[in-house]
This record gives structure tokens, sequence and C-alpha cells, in this order.
């Protein structure tokens, strides 16, 4: 009989921390679901002009598409942007500044003359940034690559 009972306290023990862990982690999910923050920032500024142009902003460049989502630390980059020669070093340069860590980064091209590029990063603790302070950093250095 004491066996009998010693089994079943602990199984009731068991289950008790098994509660708590899932309300434990639902707490976080839900902390973390409302952390992420997103932002794409692509040229509508003007439609009948992209249309003709093919894409292009009327100063003859394309603008790049970049989207980035901040969870906590960590930051997803999904950029488009053309394939120009020292683009990619310039951006990663910029990233450095910004002190962000490069933890993953593919890129593929897209066409004869855009790049997709997919960059996983962490912030450093010091410093927190904004997502919007980050695309506009990117989407300047892109545009100012030759």
């Amino acid at each position: 009989m004491d066996k009998i009972c010693s089994l079943e306290n602990a199984m009731i023990k068991q289950i008790e921390n098994l509660d708590e862990r899932v309300k434990t982690l639902e707490e976080q999910y839900l902390a973390a679901k409302q952390t992420i923050k997103s932002v794409v920032l692509v040229d509508d500024d003007n439609d009948e002009s992209s249309d003709e142009n093919d894409g292009e902003s009327n100063d003859g460049q394309r603008l790049p598409e970049i989207e980035a989502r901040i969870v906590n630390e960590n930051i997803l980059l999904k950029i488009q942007c053309e394939k120009r020669k020292g683009a990619l070093v310039k951006m990663f340069l910029e990233l450095d500044e910004l002190n962000l860590d490069v933890i993953s980064a593919t890129v593929a091209p897209f066409g004869n003359l855009v790049l997709d590029i997919t960059i996983f990063a962490q912030m450093e603790r010091e410093f927190r940034l904004q997502v919007e302070d980050i695309v506009t950093a990117l989407r300047a250095t892109l545009q100012d690559a030759p």
C-alpha cells in the first residue's frame, strides 16, 4: 500500500510540474508573439512610373525591397536589390556599424540583375535598435553602392 501511495504522490507532483511548465511556455510564447516587429520598405511613391520603368525609380536606380523582423535580439532581414559591385560588402559593413552580429547569410541571384539576400543576425545586448532604423540604414547603403 505504501508503494502505491508514494507512486500516486509522485505522479501528482509530476503532473503539477508539467502544468507549471505549460503555463510558463504559454506565457513565453505570448510575450514573444507580442514583441515581433516587422517593416517592409518598397517604392510605392509613384506606382505609374514604377510600372513604366520596369521597377526603376525616377533617378533610374532600382529601389531595394527590404523586409526586417525583430524578435528579442534576433533579426531576420530579407532584401532584394540590384546586383552591383561592392553592394554586399557595404551592406555587411553597415550591419557591423549597427552592432549586429551576422549569424547566417544567404545570397542568391534572382534573374540577371537582382540579388535575393536573407540574413539572420543578433543585436548586441547593450544596443537596442528599432526595426525602422535598420531598414533605413540598409536602404541608404544599398542606394549609395556604385
